[in-house]
């Protein structure tokens, strides 16, 4: 990671979003910037993790994001290195989002199915994207905090 602040990572993400990116790929994109990695890639391999898996009622997009983030960053490129440092990271990480959230799964954070014209429905007209900021900040910045955490940085 770069001497970046949590606070300024999390923005990142959120301004992402903002700009029309969804939550996997705002997240991987902040994350990945911070760590000095920058490629047309990263959105277009993120993009099925979106809207809990492709609106498969299956976890928060930004939650995958971040432990993707967090996989580019302590992940094994080879088969004799340990997963235990990136599985120890994401369990943290899934467990803080958790706790902020109470839930994981897309279709619980949210309380409609996105595969449904009436779940989106329910998501225009109750403007649930405001939630899936405020998801895509948290994700982004639990993730970035972990980061610190085991690279000896003291999270800012």
């Amino acid at each position: 990671m770069t001497n970046e602040s949590v606070a300024a990572i999390r923005q990142s993400a959120e301004d992402a979003f903002a700009s029309g990116l969804y939550c996997a790929e705002s997240v991987v994109l902040a994350l990945a910037k911070a760590q000095g990695v920058e490629s047309d890639l990263l959105p277009r391999v993120t993009t099925a993790f979106c809207s809990g898996m492709a609106r498969s009622c299956g976890t928060c997009g930004a939650l995958t994001g971040a432990m993707m983030g967090i996989s580019l960053a302590l992940g094994r490129s080879k088969p004799d290195e340990s997963v235990q440092p990136v599985y120890n990271a994401t369990q943290r990480l899934i467990a803080e989002f958790e706790q902020a959230f109470g839930a994981r799964d897309c279709h619980v954070l949210l309380g409609c199915d996105l595969a449904t014209a009436e779940g989106q429905a329910t998501f225009r007209e109750s403007k649930l994207g405001l939630r899936c900021a405020e998801y895509t900040g948290k994700a982004t910045e639990i993730a970035a905090g972990i980061l610190f955490d085991k690279q000896g940085h003291r999270a800012v």
